[in-house]
């Protein structure tokens, strides 16, 4: 199956890092977040991945590019003109398409049809990591037998609830903002069938917006609960805490 990785936005809550690179190229561990979720696919044997492009999308083309340079040691015999690398390089085959620099995420979705075929594909966000069961989530997805299934969690708390005498306003108590009590959001990692095409709307829209809202009407929209670890990487703070689990080896997606 292969995995479709959205990665052509502009970022914009995470300036301080987009005006230099795309997201999917903004570095945990001195890596890619888009090498990341990469890496957590291809534990579960998914090595064929078709990246939208769009905003600097020639710098996730170098990075490809220059791949094996930037993770293999390598010796040079100069006289000879030989180089060998000395790792043992991913077994994955990468599709960059150019989608466009201000085309929508159902769009960019469209551009990438001819690549996939009609088998079902997965398809996730270029700027979250997760510790979410791939062989579960397709087993859900084929259990349910919808066109689109997403997955969803209950973000962990960030803000302290506050108990309020709501006549007077005296503040009776606080309470930590437990993760139970969190709305669900999706969190990408998706499953799709091929007539998610047929739901689209010409690539004029968000993917979450209309064409996930008459999939909804058709009840052909399914989600899986993932319980475990899941974090967006949408500002500066969401990076550092990211780096923070990863330098310190309690990074669940590792």
């Amino acid at each position: 199956m292969k995995v479709v990785i959205l990665a052509g936005g502009k970022g914009t809550r995470i300036s301080e890092e987009s005006k230099m690179r795309p997201k999917p190229m903004v570095t945990i561990g001195e890596k890619p977040i888009l090498w990341h979720i990469m890496n957590w696919y291809s534990k579960f044997g998914f090595y064929e991945f078709i990246v939208c492009c769009g905003y600097k999308g020639h710098m996730i083309k170098e990075y490809f590019i220059n791949y094996s340079i930037y993770q293999a040691n390598m010796s040079f015999n100069l006289a000879a003109e030989e180089v060998n690398c000395h790792k043992q390089i991913e077994p994955w085959k990468v599709t960059l398409v150019n989608t466009g620099l201000n085309t929508l995420t159902a769009g960019r979705i469209l551009k990438v049809r001819a690549y996939l075929g009609e088998e079902p594909f997965m398809l996730t966000y270029g700027d979250g990591v997760a510790d979410v069961d791939l062989f579960k989530l397709i087993e859900f997805h084929k259990q349910h037998k919808k066109i689109v299934t997403l997955s969803m969690t209950r973000p962990e708390g960030r803000f302290g609830a506050l108990k309020l005498d709501e006549k007077t306003f005296e503040i009776q108590g606080f309470k930590e903002k437990a993760r139970m009590d969190q709305a669900w959001v999706n969190m990408g990692f998706m499953v799709m069938e091929p007539k998610v095409f047929d739901y689209l709307d010409d690539g004029t829209s968000m993917l979450e917006t209309i064409p996930f809202e008459n999939l909804v009407k058709d009840k052909e929209l399914a989600a899986y609960p993932h319980d475990g670890f899941w974090s967006p990487m949408d500002n500066i703070h969401d990076r550092d805490y990211l780096e923070k689990l990863w330098n310190e080896g309690r990074a669940p997606w590792r």
